[in-house]
């Protein structure tokens, strides 16, 4: 390959490098306006009740478990968080193992409103997913992990 054909290659790289992160980018615009407008919830306080109402939390985690299994700063849940507790979905505890950490555990009322959305969160499922095929989400998940490994792999400066 010759150095104006790699030039070239790599402007074409670029052009779909750009316009797959700033689809990204737009998707993830999209889920958070779609979750409010239908669901009357944001997407992280949806992703928040979430984590804390899996089985194998039995509707608490710490702190940095939850920022940790989110994967969002712990500034950005301290304030998700605030609003959860003002709206009475979950509550701050002190651990009692460690008395510096935090517990977050979903609150009734958090139980109940997550009860409340799972019939809405399955239709908002079903209609943002029309004209996949299973297939097509096995695939899309696989390709997201990929990227999500790709992402925690970037060392630009370091």
């Amino acid at each position: 390959m010759t150095q104006k054909d790699q030039q070239s290659y790599d402007q074409s790289l670029y052009a779909i490098h750009n316009r797959l992160f700033f689809r990204l980018f737009q998707l993830g615009n999209s889920l958070d306006r779609q979750c409010v407008n239908e669901l009357g919830i944001s997407s992280v306080h949806w992703a928040v009740l979430g984590a804390l109402s899996r089985p194998q939390t039995n509707s608490v985690m710490s702190f940095t478990e939850l920022t940790e299994y989110l994967d969002v700063s712990r500034q950005n849940l301290d304030g998700v968080l605030k609003r959860l507790e003002r709206e009475g979905y979950v509550i701050r505890q002190i651990d009692t193992t460690d008395r510096r950490a935090k517990n977050i555990m979903l609150t009734q009322e958090g139980i109940a409103r997550w009860e409340q959305l799972q019939e809405n969160i399955y239709n908002f499922y079903k209609q943002a997913l029309n004209g996949f095929t299973l297939d097509d989400m096995i695939s899309f998940t696989h390709l997201a992990n990929k990227l999500t490994n790709g992402l925690n792999d970037i060392k630009i400066n370091g």
